[in-house]
């Protein structure tokens, strides 16, 4: 990846390109499980997503698919412009609001309220849209990496599952050679479902924007052509949403009448549901592959969190049906994930605490670590424009929304966070593998009031964004005043 500096130029020039506009403030967005890196990009009238990616054949997937769906009027991304090379480009903000983050409000506040699953209904009719008139006249030949839902997917899958999940968790024992014959036998049932669709291949709420209470999607470059099942499924057996099973059955119900009103029945009922439970197991198994990957192979520690929800819906799944009956080394196996459960349950007492500080270096100097254990991290702030030397924010502090415009407006502020978050995220995905429990993280500035506070808040949001099973104590000691944000 480039420079800051760089990537700024040459989304500079796309966009001064396409819209004769220049960049007034650029934004790095927090990562997810890909390794594209996404940018918020503030023009004179616009605020646009900039993209870097460095798998060509991916970009030109999602190029291709991002041109058909708008013309079939789907609610997806406009691409305003691509890179000669065709690794950077620039598409609509939908804003930061996803529909995960509409359940994390409804798992906070303890049931699922009508709007939120309002919202799930007009996803679910959307999604119909793009899997019957998407998929006519779509060019599957750019599809990445593959251009069809086939043996060699379910293979794919399955074998994330063993190599990525099963075998790190040397607690399980199983004979690969009939688990692979078990493998073939689910592949053989799970090919004969009908799939002249388009399958959006990673179809859950983190994808789904809202904005204005309405849906559009993201990320749908995996695509390619395939069955109707797998796409329900991937949204409403999502491991972290926990969607209750009677609002499951309420939304599959829904998703189900809806295809009989808009296609009339190219798929029938019973068939679609004759192979709906084992499009489930091969999903479950999938995410718990991907868990495996990001968390026990690449130490992501927070795709860690997500395991004891699969395993859950994998053991409710595997209890209440015959399912393995035919798949018997698969059944043992499925049977034994309950012992695994303990070891990625993580009780209070195991909880990371994130200490952050602002301090004044005239008033007071570096705190002590108060838990003893030194180290963490001291961030000069002094390097950074000071809101303080204006008299119009002299009773303002980093909190208050003057400060805070006045430091957004600044582009080395923005090249500092990035640091700062590169640097923490190594220190707390290190801290949660190793079982730490307490990191201190200080901002200094002169006096304690703008710089210092804008950045120790701003550093705790992020934190708490990609952290969320992590305590973090926001202290901002010259201003007395304390923030605490628990667990979700």
């Amino acid at each position: 990846m480039q420079t800051s500096e760089e990537t700024r130029d040459r989304f500079n020039d796309l966009i001064f390109k396409s819209v004769n506009e220049n960049i007034k403030k650029i934004v790095a967005l927090p990562t997810s499980g890909s390794s594209r890196k996404y940018f918020r990009i503030t023009t004179e009238t616009k605020s646009l997503v900039g993209t870097y990616n460095s798998n060509i054949e991916e970009n030109e997937a999602f190029f291709e698919f991002s041109r058909h769906f708008s013309g079939c009027d789907l609610p997806v991304p406009e691409v305003i412009a691509v890179s000669d090379g065709k690794d950077f480009y620039v598409q609509t903000d939908f804003g930061d609001n996803t529909l995960f983050n509409e359940v994390e409000r409804c798992l906070e506040n303890g049931h699922f309220d009508a709007g939120t699953i309002g919202l799930y209904k007009k996803v679910l009719e959307h999604l119909i849209d793009f899997q019957v008139i998407g998929h006519k006249d779509l060019d599957y030949s750019k599809a990445f990496p593959t251009p069809a839902f086939d043996r060699t997917s379910v293979m794919d899958d399955l074998n994330y599952f063993k190599y990525c999940f099963l075998k790190p968790n040397e607690e399980i024992s199983f004979n690969e050679t009939r688990l692979d014959s078990d493998f073939q036998s689910l592949a053989d049932k799970i090919l004969k479902a009908p799939s002249d669709f388009f399958m959006y291949r990673d179809f859950q709420s983190r994808n789904i924007m809202i904005k204005d209470d309405e849906p559009y999607f993201i990320d749908y470059q995996g695509g390619r052509k395939g069955p109707l099942q797998y796409d329900v499924i991937s949204l409403l057996y999502q491991a972290k949403a926990r969607i209750p099973e009677n609002i499951r059955e309420e939304l599959l119900g829904h998703y189900l009448n809806t295809l009989e009103v808009k296609t009339s029945w190219q798929i029938s009922r019973d068939a679609f549901m004759e192979y709906y439970d084992d499009f489930k197991l091969l999903r479950l198994l999938q995410v718990l592959g991907a868990y495996g990957f990001r968390g026990l192979i690449q130490r992501k520690v927070h795709f860690l969190q997500s395991i004891p929800f699969a395993i859950r819906e994998l053991l409710n799944l595997t209890g209440k049906k015959s399912l393995t009956h035919e798949l018997p080394e698969l059944g043992f196996v499925t049977r034994q994930m309950g012992s695994l459960l303990e070891k990625y349950e993580h009780g209070d007492s195991e909880v990371l605490t994130v200490r952050i500080n602002s301090f004044s270096y005239k008033n007071g100097g570096i705190p002590t670590d108060s838990s003893g254990n030194g180290g963490g991290f001291v961030f000069d702030c002094r390097a950074l424009p000071n809101p303080g030397r204006y008299a119009e924010y002299k009773n303002s502090t980093g909190e208050d929304a003057d400060v805070k415009e006045f430091m957004d407006s600044h582009q080395d502020t923005h090249f500092f966070l990035q640091n700062i978050q590169m640097l923490v995220f190594q220190s707390i995905d290190n801290y949660l593998e190793r079982g730490f429990k307490d990191l201190q993280i200080n901002f200094g500035c002169t006096g304690g009031q703008h710089r210092s506070v804008y950045f120790a808040q701003k550093n705790a949001e992020i934190i708490r964004d990609n952290y969320p099973m992590v305590r973090v104590i926001v202290n901002h000691i010259v201003q007395h005043k304390k923030h605490i944000y628990e667990p979700r």
